[in-house]
């Protein structure tokens, strides 16, 4: 993968993670706490933000490992997408989502690992 595609997907990414952290901890918070939902939102945020900026060092490689960056963002969909919809909407059966993200999350560690 090109280092500037892979920039490219750390920055939006990176950008989301602030926005949807704000958004959560403002405008949604009294949704969140009317759900008991708010730390399920943090976790989901702390996520996200942290496989963003590891994607953000993934893509200062001369050779950016495309699996890497392609299971880090699956992982940071799936696991925190499905952390902020469960939040949101309380429905309790997307917690059975979110283990696939972690595996992808996983996976994305393990081959940055290989990639070394």
């Amino acid at each position: 993968m090109h280092s500037s595609t892979a920039l490219r997907i750390a920055v939006v990414f990176g950008f989301l993670a602030v926005a949807i952290g704000a958004f959560g901890a403002h405008r949604l918070k009294g949704t969140l706490e009317a759900n008991g939902t708010l730390e399920v939102w943090k976790t989901g945020s702390l996520y996200h933000l942290i496989h963003a900026v590891v994607l953000l060092v993934v893509a200062q490689r001369t050779v950016v490992p495309r699996a890497v960056v392609w299971m880090f963002a699956v992982g940071i969909l799936v696991f925190s997408g499905s952390l902020y919809v469960l939040a949101i909407t309380n429905l309790k059966w997307l917690g059975a989502i979110t283990p696939l993200g972690g595996l992808a999350l996983l996976v994305g560690w393990l081959s940055l690992w290989r990639a070394r």
